[in-house]
């Protein structure tokens, strides 16, 4: 099998190849970690859907999972793991986010926004189903995968 090729960002948002070579690497990452099932959610700056993909086996929750860790991250500007820390010291506030946020705001890690080169954001990748901390690697390698950079 030929390697996939790294695709580089020329547009204002993530592309349909670029949703699929997120979500086919963090599949992977998650195999090859010998993870649970994921549900993994690609979005676009508005916050719109590009490409969403559930392992055999994943929980029915793991679509609106996935939405709210980063349709959140890109309504707060900040990755879900950033809003989980928030949200310990500012719980009433954090609370309060979940009846205006369009796909709700899920506070733990998974949700990571992606940026172009000039830091601007190019949409959001949330991954469901291990642990928080294995769900973001997954995103984080699923992101690098296809050639694009993560908020700092």
């Amino acid at each position: 099998m030929k390697p996939r090729p790294v695709y580089k960002q020329r547009h204002d948002n993530i592309t349909l190849a670029q949703a699929n070579a997120i979500i086919a690497a963090a599949f992977a990452k998650g195999a090859d970690l010998g993870l649970k099932p994921l549900g993994i959610v690609v979005l676009d700056p508005g916050g719109h859907m590009i490409a969403f993909a559930r392992a055999d086996g994943a929980s029915t929750l793991r679509p609106q999972i996935a939405l709210g860790e980063a349709g959140g991250a890109l309504g707060m500007g900040m990755s879900s793991r950033k809003i989980g820390d928030m949200a310990l010291e500012r719980p009433t506030f954090a609370a309060s986010l979940e009846p205006i946020a369009p796909h709700g705001v899920i506070p733990a890690a998974g949700g990571v926004i992606v940026v172009d080169d000039g830091g601007k954001p190019i949409g959001a990748v949330g991954v469901t189903g291990d642990t928080s901390d294995n769900d973001e690697i997954c995103a984080l390698a699923g992101i690098a995968a296809a050639g694009l950079k993560v908020q700092g």
